[in-house]
């Protein structure tokens, strides 16, 4: 016989929903806030205060851009079965990986094992690991995660502030000091400057507060999906998806396999 499911998540019976040991009712819905509460089913303790900001800051941040892949993806989506909400924002998350949004993932692997692995001292060691991390993805020739904007250069405007919302918190420590050093380092050896942009920053603010790395694509996605909510209500207003499909169906130049 096969052992049954185990859950410390969460539970319900006729009378009552508990949550990590917590009465829904009675304990949570009115006390706590939803960042509070994403927090806390992640971690299993509610976050501090200053917890609560650095996270509440990080799903603001990654909430919304504008016509990107994944707000056009729900778009057109939504332009063709407008009856079913949930397939177009499905689809538009479905977008979130190693190109957008979804690199703070990548990043904080790179800042963990440079912070945490066993004899790491980052008093003396970092320079020679951010060295030996830019190297490695040179070598490769891949896009060290967290660095760069097709549209935000020199700088990308919203790590400076994710930084100083960490430092009024009192969540800023070895991994936003790691991500800096790569960043220096990452600047020396390609010769021009990359910024840091907000995946990068994110994924340092997020280990500050101690959140797995193996999360945080998932919070990427729960950020990104109040943003495409708006997309999908303005959608069916503006018609902005039937326009981009129009735009490119009349750009399309076809050839001839035989010619």
């Amino acid at each position: 016989m096969s052992k049954l499911p185990k859950t410390h998540i969460a539970t319900s019976d006729a009378a009552s929903i508990t949550v990590r040991g917590k009465d829904l009712v009675e304990e949570l819905i009115g006390k706590y806030s939803y960042t509070e509460v994403l927090y806390f089913l992640i971690k299993g303790k509610m976050p501090s205060a200053g917890e609560t900001k650095v996270l509440d800051a990080c799903l603001v941040t990654l909430m919304e851009h504008g016509l990107t892949p994944s707000a056009i993806v729900t778009r057109l989506v939504a332009d063709n079965v407008p009856d079913e909400p949930q397939a177009a924002l499905a689809a538009g998350l479905l977008t979130v990986g190693n190109v957008f949004v979804g690199t703070m993932e990548g990043c904080a692997r790179i800042l963990k094992i440079g912070v945490d692995s066993p004899g790491k001292d980052l008093g003396g060691d970092a320079e020679a690991y951010c060295r030996d991390v830019v190297e490695a993805h040179r070598q490769e020739r891949r896009a060290l995660p967290g660095f760069g904007h097709p549209i935000h250069k020199p700088d990308d405007p919203r790590p400076p502030r994710l930084f100083a919302i960490a430092e009024e918190a009192g969540c800023s420590g070895r991994y936003i000091a790691l991500l800096k050093t790569l960043s220096t380092e990452l600047d020396r050896r390609a010769g021009r400057h990359l910024t840091i942009n907000a995946t990068g920053a994110i994924a340092a603010l997020l280990l500050e507060i101690g959140l797995p790395a193996e999360s945080l694509r998932g919070i990427a996605v729960v950020s990104r999906a109040g943003g495409l909510i708006g997309h999908l209500l303005e959608e069916r207003t503006t018609h902005s998806g039937r326009a981009i499909w129009e735009m490119v169906d009349g750009a399309i130049e076809y050839e001839d396999p035989e010619s």
